[in-house]
This record gives C-alpha cells, sequence and structure tokens, in this order.
C-alpha cells in the first residue's frame, strides 16, 4: 500500500484507543504519530510535521483542551477533539478553544476517519482515496460501501428500503424530494397508490435514528413539498 503524504497525530492516555484510531489511519495509508498526554503532544508537534490532530479531552497531567489550546499559539492544523462529556462538548464548541471538529466517545472509527478526511480537504490536503463512501450528517455516519449505518458510533439496523431512502436524501443535502419522487428512485418504479407508503418508511427511519421523531433533527419535513437532509 502507498503511504499517504499526511501524518496525523493521535492524543489519547487510552492505548487501546489509540491502537484502534492507529490501524484505520494506517489502513487508510496515513503515516500515524501517537502521544500518550498533552505535554508529549507538545513535544511531538514541535519537532514533527502534522497535517492533522486527533486530541482527547479528558487526559492526565495537561488536557485535551489545554493542549489545544497551547498548539494553537503555534500551529495552524485541523484539531479533533474527543469527548465523552457533555460538559466538554459544550467546551469544545464554545469556539474558545480552537478545535475544528469533535467526536463523542463511543465513536464509529469509519465516521472518525470520514471527518479526518473532510478536515484535510478543508486544508487543501489530499487524502488517500477520492471517492469518500462516507456521508456524515452530524452524528450520524451512513457507509454506502458497507451498507451501514452508525449514529453515535452505535450501528442503526435499517432496511433495506429504509437504507436506500436515508442514502438518497443524505446524498443531496438540502434538496427536497417528493414522497412520489422518493418512491420512483428507491422503489425503481411508478407511484401509483403508494401514496403512503414513502411516509411509514421515513415514520420507521426517525423511529431508529431520532431522540424525538416528533422533532427530527435529520430527515426534515418541508409541508406540501416533500423531505430532505439539510446541509
Amino acid at each position: 500500500m502507498q503511504m499517504n503524504k499526511n501524518t496525523i497525530l493521535v492524543v489519547d492516555d487510552d492505548s487501546e484507543i489509540r491502537d484502534v484510531i492507529h490501524v484505520y489511519l494506517r489502513n487508510e495509508g496515513f503515516r500515524v504519530l501517537e502521544a500518550e498526554n498533552g505535554n508529549r503532544a507538545l513535544e511531538i508537534v514541535r519537532a514533527e510535521t502534522v497535517q492533522l490532530i486527533i486530541l482527547d479531552v479528558m487526559m492526565p497531567d495537561l488536557d485535551g483542551i489545554k493542549a489545544c489550546l497551547k498548539i494553537r499559539e503555534t500551529l495552524n492544523v485541523p484539531i479533533i477533539m474527543l469527548s465523552a462529556k457533555q460538559e466538554d462538548i459544550d467546551k469544545i464548541t464554545g469556539l474558545s478553544t480552537g478545535a475544528d471538529d469533535y467526536v463523542t466517545k463511543p465513536f464509529s472509527p469509519l465516521e472518525l476517519i470520514a471527518r479526518v478526511k473532510a478536515q484535510l480537504r478543508r486544508q487543501g490536503f489530499t487524502a488517500k482515496t477520492e471517492d469518500d463512501s462516507i456521508i456524515l450528517v452530524n452524528d450520524l455516519a451512513i457507509d454506502i460501501a458497507q451498507h451501514q449505518v452508525t449514529l453515535k458510533g452505535e450501528e442503526v439496523a435499517l432496511t433495506p428500503l429504509e437504507f436506500s431512502i436515508l442514502e438518497l436524501l443524505a446524498s443531496h443535502k438540502g434538496q427536497v424530494f417528493h414522497a412520489d419522487k422518493i418512491y420512483e428512485k428507491v422503489w425503481k418504479e411508478p407511484t401509483g397508490y403508494s401514496d403512503n407508503t414513502v411516509m411509514v418508511h421515513i415514520r420507521n427511519i426517525r423511529e431508529k435514528i431520532e431522540v424525538n421523531p416528533r422533532e427530527p433533527r435529520y430527515i426534515k419535513t418541508v409541508w406540501g413539498v416533500g423531505y430532505k437532509i439539510e446541509k
């Protein structure tokens, strides 16, 4: 396998998490460096050129938030924070830390890899694969190649038709699809008398991926027009 020119620094005091992330990044062709705490991370970024940092929040000595602030004093590369606590997520999203993105634990390695590639693209770096098969919608990761959906790292069991509907909407973020058009594209046949079929499937998807299906975060209803997933 040809090695990618991009170097990723993984910072986490949990060696098992570092190992898992390392394996997935290496399989994508990235060069991977590891640090077990914030102080070691600072030593590495002074000595090595890295294109992205994955940084855990909860670490001894120098935690991820303080390390992020220190790194930002001299380095402007994408930083993805890992956090298991809501209060830490609130700090990360307060814009003062300098983090570019965050992923909550437990997380799907595929989701993390997709976010790494997205950050590298935004920075003008080239990831190994041009044809990314993972679509991200907030905490929802849709792996087209594996036909798999994960929500906050947990797999969601969708039927083939439910997956196809979600894939269609997620592949065209911001575009509104009338139920008839969804039926034609997913079922591959004219609408006929199946007006409620799509609505029932949308409801089933929402029951599986939404905290409150009556106030959906992912699949939005545009009344009188159809359904969409926002950009």
